[in-house]
């Protein structure tokens, strides 16, 4: 585990000193290595450059992976200047631990409690400090689909609703379509769950079920019902979803040869690399009803703890850089997510992120994505009984008992 990996690595970090005190390279550490996340990335990059700062690029594919990079290096006394992790509770044990800086002084001038949404508000500062600049606003949920497809498939109306969502899958089978573009990776099966308890349970059961890992809410009948629709949703998948990245997922949408990938929002810059648009290829669906929960997570840098007075002023013009909103806008609109503040000019934004950000107006519809509520053993665990209830015959409410005990795991 991420913590036991820290601890025990404490001694060599102490002893590995003197290596703060030298003058290291100012790398970043990152996994955007798709198309569109290379061309967003450099957005980053080319205007941290512009305002005096030096970037030596680590892109490393995998999220999983990158991080894990990322944590050796930390510990073993050789840090990047900046990585990325994800808006969540990924990065806890390193705050704990005492391995980043915070950038207070840059989150206080520029006011990011102001405008930051709770939910990642709620990660990145920890006991009054900031330990990381959010990057960017991602939506987990969104439901996905291609004009084309929908038209061979006779299908005239958006879905606004579950049950309609279902009537489409239908449909586009019938028409000899993949009804669900998907790839059978445990994340992306956390996603498909996390997308129908948000749109059949509401923020009610969602935080019920996440937040407060209420058993009662998990053994309900409402919570039943959410899984048995999940479970449901395999049907429509097709035989070579296992395994399948995302991307490729992303790619039969784009090619009309399925008709619905429930993805976030980062599935759009795809579209765009592939010169799609928004209203005329293909549609995009954040949630059903003006309360649907929007599952907020996002990607931000921390910053390893490091004496080098050059590389803490690397690290705090980061930090001021990549909030800017030039920087939001110009990163946003290829990365395929919408910024973390809202006195952005949106006017130069897609379709769906407009949406987007008219919906994160409504501070009653932010939530976070599980990994938000929970510890990363706490969502690892979660995750298992998902992809083993996806994957085998495991009757609804055994999973429930297994979920509910998962939950319970506070390691």
């Amino acid at each position: 585990m991420l913590k036991q990996g820290i601890l025990l690595a404490t001694l060599a970090l102490a002893s590995a000193g003197a290596a703060f005190g030298a003058d290291p390279k100012p790398e970043v550490i990152h996994w955007w290595t798709s198309s569109s996340e290379a061309a967003a990335v450099r957005t980053i990059a080319d205007a941290y450059r512009a305002a005096g700062g030096v970037w030596t690029d680590t892109a490393i594919a995998g999220a999983d992976q990158a991080r894990a990079v990322a944590v050796n290096r930390i510990v073993g006394g050789n840090p990047p200047m900046a990585a990325q992790f994800n808006t969540t509770k990924q990065f806890t044990d390193l705050v704990e631990q005492g391995m980043l800086n915070n950038v207070d002084d840059v989150a206080l001038k520029e006011g990011w409690d102001k405008f930051l949404p709770e939910p990642v508000l709620s990660v990145i500062r920890v006991k009054g400090h900031y330990y990381a600049v959010p990057v960017n606003i991602h939506m987990q949920a969104w439901i996905w689909y291609s004009k084309a497809a929908f038209q061979k498939a006779g299908i005239a109306k958006e879905p606004a609703s579950v049950d309609e969502l279902f009537a489409a899958l239908d449909k586009l089978k019938a028409a000899g379509l993949i009804p669900l573009a998907h790839g059978g990776q445990p994340w992306q099966e956390n996603i498909l769950f996390l997308s129908m308890l948000a749109h059949m349970g509401g923020t009610d059961l969602y935080l019920k079920v996440l937040r407060e890992r209420d058993p009662a809410a998990i053994n309900s009948e409402a919570f039943r019902r959410v899984l048995l629709n999940f479970k449901r949703l395999q049907s429509y998948v097709d035989p070579g979803a296992p395994g399948r990245n995302w991307n490729d997922a992303t790619a039969l949408v784009i090619a009309g040869k399925a008709g619905v990938q429930v993805m976030g929002d980062w599935a759009k810059g795809e579209f765009s690399a592939a010169r799609q648009s928004a209203g005329k290829e293909y549609g995009c669906i954040a949630g059903f009803g003006p309360r649907s929960p929007y599952l907020i997570q996002g990607d931000a840098f921390v910053f390893p703890k490091t004496a080098n007075a050059q590389q803490v002023k690397y690290q705090k013009l980061l930090a001021s850089v990549v909030v800017a909103p030039s920087t939001q806008v110009a990163f946003n609109k290829l990365k395929g997510s919408i910024p973390i503040r809202g006195d952005v000019d949106a006017s130069g934004m897609d379709p769906c992120a407009r949406a987007g950000m008219a919906i994160m107006k409504d501070r009653t519809r932010h939530v976070g994505i599980g990994e938000v509520y929970l510890t990363p053993d706490q969502n690892g665990a979660m995750q298992d009984v998902l992809t083993a209830f996806w994957n085998t015959k495991m009757p609804v409410e055994k999973a429930q008992k297994q979920i509910a005990a998962a939950l319970r795991n506070e390691q």
